[in-house]
This record gives structure tokens, C-alpha cells and sequence, in this order.
């Protein structure tokens, strides 16, 4: 099965969280999967994880951010923040989870096969 690849380019919760769904999906079906958080989109990352909609989500039964990062790091989930994302938030990459892997969109698109997908998000 092909790779499926993520990047999210925003600080949007929401999207985040739709891709770490969908890259779990993936992983469920055989797959490879990486989610690259681009620029203000690693800011999400910065601990504590928290996001805007994590009551909703949590009264429903469903996972925070903070859980459902961790579930999908759990899952064998590349999780990539960029690097320079990591110094425009003034994050140091060990403040991260120590599975969360620091790149760039050179070493992510290096990485993403012939048969592998993109998305945008």
C-alpha cells in the first residue's frame, strides 16, 4: 500500500486533528503515514497540547488533541515539525514529545515515494 502524506500549514486545531484521523485510518489499513506540521501549524504541538474544541470532542466521547497525538504516535505515525516552525514558536524541539521528528519540506518531500499521496490541509 502506498504512503499517504500530511502537511498541515495553519495553526487550525481541526485541520490537525482531521489529518491525525485520517493518518491513523491509513496506518489501520496497511499503510505508512506521516503528518508534517509546517511553520504556525507546530505551535499546536507546544505543551501543553490543548485545542479551541477539546470539551466538544471530549462530551462526545472523543479524543483531545493531546490524546489523539499521542494515540496516533502510538500507532506508528511520523509526526514532523518543521524546524523552522519550531523557532518562529519559540519552541525547542525537547520540549516535544521525543517521537516527534524535526524536518522541513525538503526532507518531506524527499521522502514521499513514487506511489505515495499528499494532501494539503
Amino acid at each position: 500500500m502506498s504512503g499517504l502524506s500530511f502537511a498541515v500549514l495553519t495553526d487550525d486545531a481541526e485541520r490537525l486533528r482531521g489529518a491525525l484521523t485520517l493518518a491513523m485510518a491509513h496506518m489501520a489499513l496497511g499503510g505508512e503515514a506521516r503528518v508534517f506540521l509546517q511553520l504556525d501549524a507546530v505551535r499546536l504541538l507546544a505543551p501543553p497540547i490543548s485545542a479551541p474544541r477539546d470539551g466538544d470532542h471530549a462530551a462526545h466521547g472523543l479524543p483531545t488533541l493531546a490524546a489523539l497525538v499521542t494515540e496516533a504516535l502510538d500507532a506508528g505515525v511520523a509526526i514532523i515539525a518543521c524546524q523552522s516552525g519550531l523557532t518562529l514558536a519559540g519552541l525547542a524541539a525537547d520540549t516535544l514529545d521525543p517521537r516527534v521528528i524535526g524536518g522541513g519540506p525538503v526532507s518531506l518531500l524527499q521522502s514521499i515515494g513514487p506511489e505515495d499521496r499528499l494532501m494539503i490541509v
